[in-house]
């Protein structure tokens, strides 16, 4: 369940460091590994949103 819920809060706002903060982790890195995704699609995703 964790795991869907950051995968669908990422895929709606396309946030990562918001997945990151909510996940608890401290490397970027681990993020993106956990879901599944390639570090320079996330990275430039994760610009385009302004928190």
């Amino acid at each position: 369940m964790r795991r869907t819920k950051v995968v669908r809060i990422y895929k709606k706002t396309g946030n990562l460091r918001a997945v990151q903060l909510l996940l608890r982790h401290t490397k970027m890195d681990s993020t993106v590994r956990y879901l599944g995704v390639d570090l320079d699609d996330a990275l430039s995703l994760s610009e385009g949103i302004d928190l």
